[in-house]
């Protein structure tokens, strides 16, 4: 037993007794996704339940079952301040009720307001294993975790032999942990869009807007997984994506990504959080050529920029006649987050030989509302300003928005929605004075 092990077995304990570190007014941050500290997560509640622990906040993104299971739960909520960087699933109904507050922002700039403009003093985070250097890795939440459990007074880990090994800027030493727990539980699958027919439709177009050696970025949702089943053909692509999702194990073993024309991280498939399958975390699991970085350096659009040829496709939930894209807000609340989508647009279109990709279908899925309309609802979120929108496309075709005037922009959307809106749209277009 070397002086890590032996460290680290000092340092060992239960979930109950590591959150006795918790004080009245902590602020908490934890790892995201399918990261999320279960045990910990869990002990913080109890301890939250058990009335001796008040006036504590938690900051999140993407909550996903554990933290609905603890302290987003009825009974422990309300006696706590919760904070969310990106509504999901599991507390949109939360967040339209009051009970958690939604702190916009761009991804690359969380770990900068978890550190400088909010008051964090406690991380508590999910990590693999310790090597016999003495070393755990962030496995597959890179993002801002690595920020803050750097920057926290107090941080406890939660040691999970299900968590890959990922290399890259992933790394945390024993001598950094104040407590260690430990849980065998199986990370969480979080399944893949499945392609439809209209999706697939998309992909084709997108596919053959994308050059071989082109080094791309893939949003989450069925248009981005069709886009990836389209590629598997092309040579030499890069991978640089804020979400390493299954998709991209397609594109790598197809020998159709190998980052050979990547400006920065050659040959290295980059991302800054992983979601999927077991499939997903065996493969990343001690792969050298899969590295992680923290968001801030992932997502940055000045380092997005020198990638060579960069491709970002992303989705959207509205586009208005402007332009305008609110991929975040939904029947008059907060439905998702920005995400990385405004860090990749501008950072794409930067690129020598880049683009940035708005793809959507055009109606939902019933074919009674469509996703492009005359203007956006007041108090409706602007995700991506018009003058920052490249490229938007739907099933109908693809339009390129730089440069064009507004009588042009509305023509070019009118020619992407759905046959059965565009006489509509015309006819707002009109009254608007887009067009004559």
């Amino acid at each position: 037993m070397n002086k890590y092990q032996i460290e680290y077995n000092n340092k060992l304990t239960t979930p109950a007794k590591a959150l006795e570190l918790l004080e009245n007014g902590d602020v908490i941050v934890h790892s995201m996704c399918v990261a999320e500290p279960e045990k910990l997560l869990n002990a913080y509640a109890d301890r939250v339940r058990a009335g001796n622990l008040e006036n504590t906040s938690v900051y999140t993104m993407i909550p996903l079952q554990h933290a609905r299971n603890s302290y987003l739960a009825d009974d422990v909520i309300e006696k706590i301040n919760v904070n969310t960087m990106f509504a999901s699933a599991f507390d949109r109904d939360r967040v339209r009720e009051g009970l958690s507050h939604f702190v916009p922002n761009e991804f690359y700039q969380i770990p900068r307001l978890t550190t400088e403009f909010i008051d964090m003093n406690v991380a508590l985070i999910s990590v693999s294993p310790m090597d016999e250097h003495g070393y755990f890795t962030f496995g597959v939440s890179n993002d801002y975790t690595t920020t803050v459990a750097r920057k926290a007074k107090k941080l406890i880990v939660e040691v999970n032999k299900n968590m890959p090994r990922v290399f890259g800027d992933s790394i945390l030493h024993i001598s950094e942990v104040d407590a260690i727990i430990e849980n065998d539980i199986e990370l969480l699958d979080f399944l893949s869009h499945k392609a439809d027919p209209i999706s697939e439709i998309i992909g084709d177009k997108l596919a053959e807007m994308i050059p071989n050696g082109a080094t791309i970025q893939l949003g989450v949702g069925s248009i981005p997984s069709a886009v990836s089943h389209k590629l598997v053909n092309h040579k030499n692509l890069g991978i640089h994506t804020e979400i390493f999702c299954p998709e991209m194990i397609q594109l790598i073993e197809s020998g159709a990504a190998n980052g050979k024309y990547k400006t920065i991280h050659p040959r290295k498939h980059t991302f800054t959080f992983a979601q999927g399958n077991k499939k997903l975390y065996d493969f990343i699991n001690n792969n050298p050529s899969v590295e992680s970085y923290p968001v801030s350096f992932l997502n940055d659009p000045k380092i997005i920029e020198q990638q060579h040829k960069m491709v970002s496709i992303n989705g959207t939930l509205q586009v208005d006649l402007f332009g305008q894209c609110n991929s975040e807000y939904l029947n008059g609340s907060q439905y998702s987050a920005t995400g990385g989508q405004l860090d990749f647009v501008r950072g794409a279109f930067n690129s020598k030989g880049g683009m940035s990709i708005i793809a959507f279908v055009s109606v939902t899925k019933n074919k009674t509302i469509s996703r492009i309309v005359p203007r956006l609802d007041a108090g409706t979120v602007v995700t991506v300003p018009r003058a920052d929108v490249h490229y938007l496309a739907t099933e109908y075709g693809v339009v390129n928005l730089k440069g064009k005037n507004l009588k042009e922009r509305a023509e070019a959307l009118i020619g992407l929605a759905h046959p059965n809106f565009r006489e509509e749209l015309l006819y707002e277009a009109k009254q608007m004075k887009l067009i004559r």
